[in-house]
């Protein structure tokens, strides 16, 4: 059964970053994952994440700048020493905070040579990080034109490239709808590949009921595939995060599943959190 985590660069930001991890915590998530984790004190969020005994599920790499700038340099082939360096930094972080993935964004790219790029960072990072377990996400074209990983039979193009495995698919299924229309279509024909996924409403991306993507059949298929990672909900409440999290509960029952509990190891394949000994600070 897939076990539910918070964004908590989305979900609780009516509260300071330290103090979100108590709130999904009590609001029955037992595990987060935080976008962009590099402004804040590592020691500072690592003692917040184990005193609300939360995982820290994934992580973006690199940070990008949301106010117009890149997204991500992955597949820019100029661009290919940034991507490294952000790498090391992201994987940093990662270790110090036991975080179990780490997204890697493409960036605006198009054509062969941005394909390329991308399946040789990929395998370099992969190469670099076996331990880690590492993301591609396809994000659709609507939200961020441009973005060069924005379809889901590109994206089984490069994991069949890059053949690594601890590389796997980052299956959101609000970007699936976007793209296909079709979530459940989409996961039937993809989600094998799924190291992770994220769910939030359509249309506006809000809290996943009421909307275009029926999230009781989607869980449905699911519990039949055996799917039992994280799912995060990264969506932007319409109040206050607390006041739309019925939804939590309500597909929890709906599973059978007692209290949120994600102390149970995912599979290997699916990313273990890293545990490398960091200096306290590293990488922030």
């Amino acid at each position: 059964m897939p076990r539910f985590a918070a964004n908590l660069t989305m979900l609780f930001n009516e509260l300071p970053m330290l103090q979100r991890f108590g709130a999904a915590r009590r609001a029955g998530f037992k595990g987060v994952e935080i976008l962009f984790p590099y402004d804040i004190p590592l020691p500072d969020m690592r003692a917040s994440a184990r005193r609300n005994r939360m995982e820290i599920v994934l992580i973006n790499c690199p940070p990008p700048n949301w106010a117009g700038g890149p997204l991500g340099f992955a597949a820019i082939p100029e661009r290919k020493e940034r991507f490294r360096r952000d790498f090391e930094r992201a994987l940093r972080v990662a270790e110090a905070l036991s975080v179990r993935h780490i997204h890697i964004m493409s960036g605006k790219a198009e054509g062969a040579a941005a394909l390329d790029c991308f399946i040789d960072n990929l395998r370099w990072a992969a190469g670099r990080a076996p331990h880690a377990g590492l993301t591609i996400e396809p994000i659709n074209p609507i939200d961020m034109p441009g973005y060069f990983m924005s379809d889901f039979d590109l994206a089984e193009t490069v994991l069949d490239a890059v053949a690594a495995p601890n590389l796997g698919l980052q299956f959101d299924a609000y970007h699936a709808h976007r793209i296909t229309g079709d979530v459940i279509g989409c996961w039937r024909r993809h989600g094998h590949r799924a190291h992770h996924i994220q769910i939030a409403g359509m249309p506006g991306r809000h809290e996943p009921v009421d909307g275009e993507i029926n999230y009781t059949e989607f869980f449905q298929v699911l519990a039949e595939d055996g799917y039992d990672g994280w799912v995060s909900a990264e969506y932007a409440p319409r109040t206050l995060t607390e006041a739309g999290l019925r939804w939590l509960q309500e597909f929890g029952k709906a599973q059978g599943q007692p209290p949120q509990d994600g102390s149970r190891p995912a599979p290997a394949s699916r990313g273990r959190p890293l545990r490398r000994r960091i200096a306290p600070g590293t990488g922030s």
